[in-house]
C-alpha cells in the first residue's frame, strides 16, 4: 500500500511538471510570436509616449506660440489623431482615415508667409524663422508630428513600439507617410501670394518628382500663386543644379500646367542665402 502511494504521488508529480513545461512553453512561444509579429517592419517603432507628447505639444502651440490659432479642443485633436490609426492595419492608411483630424486643425498661413522644402528641412526651418515665415512644420499639426513615429496593430488597442512600415521597404499606404501626405495636400492648397520652397543645389537633382514636394504639394497649389525656389548649395561646394537643369525644368513643367507662375534663383550657398532680401 505504501509502495502504491508512493508511485501515485510520484505519478501526479511527474504530470504536474510536463503541465508546467507545456504552460511555459506556450506563453514563451505565445510571448516569441506577438513580438517577433510587432518587430516585423522596417521602420522605427512608435514613439514612446506618442499621445502624451501630442497633447503637450498642442497645449504649448496653441497656449504659447500661436495662441491666435487657438483650436481650443487638443484633447479632441490628441483623440482624433490616435483614432485615426488605432487598432487598424498599418500598410492600409487612407486619406479619409485623417479627415476627421484635418478637419479640427486646419492647415492655414497667411499670403506670402509659406516656405516649402526638400532635402533642405533644417535650412528651410532656419529661413522661415529669421525671416518670420511659415514651414509646414510650424502649423499646428505639422508641429505636433515633427520628429515623431507611430503606428498600431489590426484589433489591438496599443501603439507599435518595436517597428512600423517603412515607406519603402514595407508599403508606402502607412499612416506616418500617408498623415504627411494628407497634411501637406491641404497646406499647398490653401497657401496664396507668393510662396517659397528650398532646394537642395548640391544634388544632381534638386527638384525630385517623388519627393513629397513633387508629388503632392507642387501639383497642388493654386493657380493663383507665385512659386519662387531657390537652390542652395553647402558651403565649399559647387552647385550641382541649376535653373536651366531638367529636374527644375520638369519642375516648372508641372507648374505650368496649372499655370502656377514660376521664378527660380541658383547657385547661392547657405550664407548667401540666409542672407538674402
Amino acid at each position: 500500500m505504501g509502495d502504491c502511494g508512493t508511485q501515485k504521488k510520484l505519478c501526479c508529480f511527474v504530470v504536474l511538471c510536463l503541465l508546467v513545461a507545456g504552460i511555459t512553453g506556450g506563453a514563451i512561444g505565445i510571448y516569441k510570436w506577438h513580438h517577433s509579429g510587432l518587430n516585423r517592419w522596417h521602420g522605427r517603432g512608435s514613439t514612446a509616449d506618442f499621445q502624451k507628447i501630442i497633447q503637450e505639444r498642442c497645449d504649448d502651440y496653441t497656449q504659447q506660440i500661436r495662441p491666435r490659432a487657438r483650436s481650443g479642443n487638443c484633447q479632441g485633436i490628441q483623440q482624433a489623431f490616435t483614432s485615426a490609426f488605432i487598432s487598424k492595419d498599418p500598410c492600409k492608411a487612407t486619406k479619409e482615415d485623417y479627415k476627421p483630424l484635418l478637419d479640427l486643425a486646419y492647415p492655414t498661413v497667411p499670403c506670402d508667409k509659406a516656405v516649402f522644402w526638400s532635402k533642405t528641412k533644417e535650412l528651410a526651418h532656419e529661413y522661415a524663422k529669421r525671416r518670420g515665415l511659415l514651414t509646414l512644420e510650424d502649423t499646428l499639426l505639422g508641429s505636433l508630428a515633427d520628429g515623431l513615429s507611430w503606428c498600431g496593430e489590426p484589433g489591438s488597442p496599443d501603439l507599435n513600439y518595436q517597428s512600423c512600415p517603412d515607406w519603402k521597404k514595407d508599403c508606402r499606404t502607412n499612416y506616418f507617410s500617408v498623415f504627411w501626405e494628407a497634411l501637406s495636400e491641404r497646406f499647398a492648397e490653401n497657401v496664396c501670394g507668393t510662396v517659397q520652397v528650398v532646394l537642395n543645389g548640391s544634388i544632381e537633382n534638386a527638384f525630385d518628382k517623388m519627393s513629397i514636394f513633387g508629388r503632392v504639394e507642387a501639383p497642388n497649389l493654386s493657380p493663383t500663386v507665385t512659386l519662387k525656389a531657390w537652390l542652395v548649395h553647402d558651403p565649399g561646394k559647387p552647385p550641382s543644379d541649376s535653373c536651366s537643369g531638367p529636374s527644375i525644368k520638369e519642375l516648372e513643367s508641372i507648374l505650368n500646367q496649372r499655370s502656377v507662375r514660376f521664378i527660380c534663383r541658383d547657385n547661392l550657398s547657405r550664407d548667401q542665402f540666409l542672407g538674402s532680401f
